[in-house]
């Protein structure tokens, strides 16, 4: 690899961007059994949004198939199974890694998110999801919804937060 050609006095090199959402929410569950909620029961707790489909067609019931190299799918209405993503990491209780694709998305435009879970105690897990990979999907793109970079970040993040809202009323549905 060659090393970056110099830049000239006064002008600067543009960074690489790095277009990721980062959230966190700590539920009311063990590590384990918050891994289980998330993987095993997402199409109790997953909430549809208008703005950010899988497809343009109506939601379908979210699964994965557990383990890696499994799907994540919707199963649409119809039927029709469409693979969002593969899963790259499946550590329960620790970690989980899957692509995210949209209907709409090229073969080079894809996103990754990674689920970390992190005992705080006996009975309570800190789960951080990180959503990246947003620069490959221009901004001109129908998923972005001609949003800027940050509303568009910010709105994403704020569909993720409250995905995990849920997520912790589903294991404490669970708990009794």
């Amino acid at each position: 690899m060659e090393p970056p050609a110099p830049v000239a006095e006064g002008a600067y090199r543009e960074a690489p961007q790095v277009s990721a959402i980062l959230v966190s929410v700590r539920v009311a569950a063990g590590t384990e059994e918050t891994f289980e909620v998330f993987t095993r029961e997402i199409h109790l707790w997953w909430r549809p949004s208008p703005l950010f489909r899988f497809t343009p067609r109506d939601g379908g019931v979210l699964s994965f198939e557990g383990g890696e190299g499994g799907r994540f799918i919707e199963t649409l209405p119809s039927g029709t199974v469409f693979v969002i993503g593969r899963i790259r990491v499946w550590e329960p209780g620790r970690r989980l890694a899957f692509g995210w694709r949209q209907a709409t998305f090229t073969k080079e435009q894809n996103t990754e998110v990674e689920v970390r879970f992190e005992a705080l105690g006996a009975h309570d897990t800190r789960v951080t999801v990180e959503h990246r990979g947003w620069d490959s999907v221009p901004r001109g793109h129908v998923a972005r919804h001609a949003m800027s970079d940050m509303v568009f970040l910010r709105r994403h993040g704020a569909w993720w937060q409250a995905l995990l809202a849920v997520l912790d009323e589903r294991a404490r549905q669970r708990r009794g």
